[in-house]
């Protein structure tokens, strides 16, 4: 039987159900926000998904031997850059993509040495360090989610590497209890020692206090600043991504204010956003616009730079009508023509959600009066 491909991303079909599949049953959040983007980009970053999720899992379900998982994912990568992925549909889906938007290597590459980090049992002394990590798990896949929507500018794929960031710490502050239960611990080491908690001891019976929430709220701070950063960059996208990428930003940054709400204990509850508040936030995906007070040319943060270098030193794949960037720009002018011939309103259909983080109820009334 013939392999039926897309002509719009060049994946086989049954591959791309495939990864569907996945998608809509690993991540309720980056589903959600997903069905925001036009198919024509829906469909690669969803192929980008699959692969990071798959190689994730690969890692974490292999309790016997981690390391060798490792090898065996940087085996498949290897395939895929030469040209001839394994049987998975997520890896040839991978390797369609990679191709049609000239991914450097290197992307990937970090994406698997962050997973790497983990099986190593590797200690963040600072947030320098925890933004290193940061960089490789999520900032990576930041960056590629910026090439298949046809931006490679050094600013952008800049912002998206630090949205992605953000995103991780807004993780990590939520997932503390779990991670310590599997005996791993994000957070920085010196931050807990600066509240007089030693990492070692509590790693060992993890347990909330108020002078833990001052360290889970110092990062969601950290986390906002980097959003912050980040946002001006989604000005940069085509038109028709921008509420996706909004809603993720929003949807994950609520996850802060969630455990905010929950009084900054992410060790014996784990934050979870309702689903009306999601429906609330995708909402206003529409009608929010960047903030002004955004840095638009603010250097990329250090420990990001060896992406965005990447990238700069990738060029765009050419077709016979051009650039995708061309291609890309054709589409968000046919996009806006189509919204003003309709003459529709989504502000007022919608109102922009109220993000404000880290009200906290009255029983977590006593982690403001601390100083952390």
């Amino acid at each position: 039987m013939p392999v039926l491909l897309d002509a719009r991303t060049g994946i086989a079909r049954e591959d791309m159900a495939a990864c569907r599949a996945l998608l809509r049953g690993g991540s309720r959040t980056f589903f959600a926000a997903s069905m925001l983007l036009p198919a024509r980009f829906r469909e690669p970053a969803t192929a980008l998904y699959a692969f990071c999720r798959l190689a994730d899992d690969a890692v974490d379900l292999d309790r016997t031997s981690p390391a060798a998982a490792i090898e065996r994912l940087q085996g498949r990568l290897e395939l895929i850059y030469a040209g001839r992925p394994s049987s998975s549909p997520a890896d040839r889906a991978f390797c369609a993509t990679i191709e049609r938007f000239s991914i450097p290597r290197v992307l990937p590459e970090a994406l698997i040495e962050g997973f790497a980090w983990d099986v190593q049992g590797r200690q963040y002394e600072t947030l320098d360090d925890l933004n290193a990590y940061a960089a490789r798990v999520a900032g990576t896949v930041g960056a590629m989610m910026s090439l298949v929507m046809g931006r490679r500018q050094s600013e952008t794929v800049s912002r998206a590497c630090e949205l992605g960031i953000a995103m991780q710490l807004s993780n990590i502050a939520r997932d503390v209890g779990e991670d310590a239960r599997a005996g791993r611990l994000y957070l920085p080491r010196q931050w807990l020692r600066d509240v007089g908690i030693d990492p070692d001891n509590w790693l060992a019976a993890p347990v909330f206090s108020p002078a833990l929430g001052c360290v889970v709220r110092r990062l969601l701070m950290a986390a906002d600043q980097i959003y912050a950063r980040s946002s001006i960059g989604i000005g940069d996208l085509p038109l028709g991504c921008r509420p996706a990428i909004r809603a993720a930003r929003f949807l994950y940054a609520d996850i802060g204010r969630q455990v905010g709400l929950n009084g900054f204990d992410s060790v014996s509850q784990r934050a979870v956003v309702p689903a009306f508040r999601k429906a609330q936030v995708i909402a206003g995906s529409f009608v929010a616009r960047t903030h002004l007070n955004a840095i638009r040319y603010s250097p990329v943060l250090d420990e990001a730079r060896f992406l965005i270098d990447a990238v700069s030193r990738t060029p765009a794949r050419k077709n016979s009508d051009g650039t995708i960037a061309w291609l890309v720009d054709l589409f968000e002018r046919l996009e806006r023509q189509d919204q003003v011939r309709r003459g529709q309103s989504t502000e007022a259909l919608f109102q922009q959600p109220r993000l404000h983080h880290y009200r906290v109820p009255q029983q977590a009334a006593q982690l403001q009066k601390l100083e952390c």
